[in-house]
């Protein structure tokens, strides 16, 4: 049996953080119904809004497999009272509908809790539901990346800003928004009562950055990105192999690692050496001491480094390309990559949902749907006869 089986949720939403947390509960068994405007997700368009040609989409498959997919339109009345049904019968909406436009539309949070009081309200928006930009449009580049002050501290000190990998803050708010959601249904379970759960890509980077803003708070300030030959800590840095393989080397607090590090290393007597023994020296001396190491690194083979650098039990690792991360034999036995069901009887290989659950069905139930692949199938369900729902396709409510 899957974790989530029997909670249903229903999801008002388009692009990825909102509809991945969806995707995640789905993967756990959560029964999650898709509704979608007509026209469809826009996220169904990736690869043409970008100028490319392809056929099947996993991006949008990635966030909306196993989920069922209804097709509404909810400006018309008939749309909207059958959303209204849907939720009616709903564990959990899901939406990341700017809160202007779910007010207008009686959607919005106070309206539905006060309709179905054990309901848990899920909102997922740019900035928040208070303040003066509350109902401004965000994505995770702008309210995630750049608003946060993430972007900032990743650009080299002097650079120009750097750009955020596809939906990489979506899907760190979607984790955010899973674990909100399962709180309050535990919470439920004691008071018999739902509620508001808001997430926000603007929150969310805060706490993904809050060692660092922690730092902010306290001190008033935060040490800058630089390029590797300045790290102000030095053993903390990317080399390069004789055989063209960079390097992740991370060292511990404190001054255990500097030996180890030069024994992997043969470095000899550079372990002594007044320059580098303590952590204030070494930063005083990080290009000469960068310098060294790069001579280090260049002249053995990555194979043979990671033997030495694993003899000292060092925390390093090789830095991959998403090639190679994507077939990581390590990656396979974590159960970082799912095999995905396809609507031609046939799997496809995806990134896993973040939690693994051993014993437990936690991994892709289905394909994602096809718009409006059971809208027909829903609307039954919710005791709609043949002929209401005829009348919806005709006039366009339900497609």
């Amino acid at each position: 049996m899957a974790m989530l089986e029997s909670l249903r949720i229903v999801e008002y939403a388009t692009y990825v953080a909102a509809p991945g947390a969806g995707g995640i509960m789905a993967d756990w068994g959560a029964d999650v119904i898709k509704v979608e405007p007509p026209g469809g997700d826009p996220i169904r368009m990736f690869f043409a809004s970008v100028g490319v040609e392809r056929q099947g989409n996993p991006v949008f498959d990635m966030d909306n497999r196993g989920k069922r997919a209804i097709t509404l339109d909810t400006t018309k009345s008939a749309g909207r009272d059958a959303l209204l049904r849907l939720v009616d019968r709903a564990d959990v909406f899901l939406t990341n509908v700017r809160p202007g436009g779910l007010r207008r539309a009686g959607l919005d949070h106070d309206a539905l809790l006060a309709r179905c009081p054990r309901l848990i309200y899920a909102s997922v928006t740019g900035y928040g539901l208070d303040g003066p930009d509350a109902d401004r449009p965000g994505m995770d580049s702008a309210s995630f990346w750049a608003r946060s002050g993430l972007a900032a501290m990743f650009s080299p000190k002097g650079g120009e800003p750097i750009a955020l990998r596809t939906a990489f803050g979506d899907h760190v708010a979607s984790m955010a928004v899973v674990a909100g959601v399962l709180a309050a249904v535990h919470e439920r379970t004691q008071t018999g009562k739902g509620r508001l759960v808001e997430a926000s890509l603007l929150r969310t980077a805060h706490y993904a950055a809050s060692s660092d803003l922690a730092l902010q708070h306290a001190i008033g300030r935060v040490s800058s990105n630089k390029a590797r030959q300045q790290a102000p800590q030095p053993l903390i840095n990317f080399f390069k192999s004789s055989d063209g393989h960079w390097i992740s080397l991370l060292t511990r607090q404190g001054e255990k690692d500097w030996p180890k590090l030069a024994r992997a290393l043969n470095l000899g007597a550079v372990a002594e050496d007044p320059r580098f023994t303590t952590a204030r020296a070494r930063r005083e001396h990080a290009q000469e001491l960068i310098a060294l190491l790069d001579d280090a690194f260049a002249r053995r083979p990555l194979a043979e480094l990671g033997g030495a650098l694993d003899s000292e039990e060092l925390i390093w690792s090789p830095v991959l390309t998403p090639r190679e991360a994507a077939t990581d034999p390590q990656a396979i036995a974590a159960g970082c990559v799912v095999q995905t069901p396809t609507h031609d009887g046939g799997v496809i290989n995806a990134p896993a949902s973040p939690v693994r659950f051993p014993g437990g069905a936690d991994g892709p139930k289905g394909p994602s749907p096809r718009l409006g692949e059971h809208t027909r199938t829903v609307l039954r369900e919710l005791e709609f006869t043949e002929n209401e729902i005829d009348a919806m396709f005709a006039n366009g409510a339900a497609a």
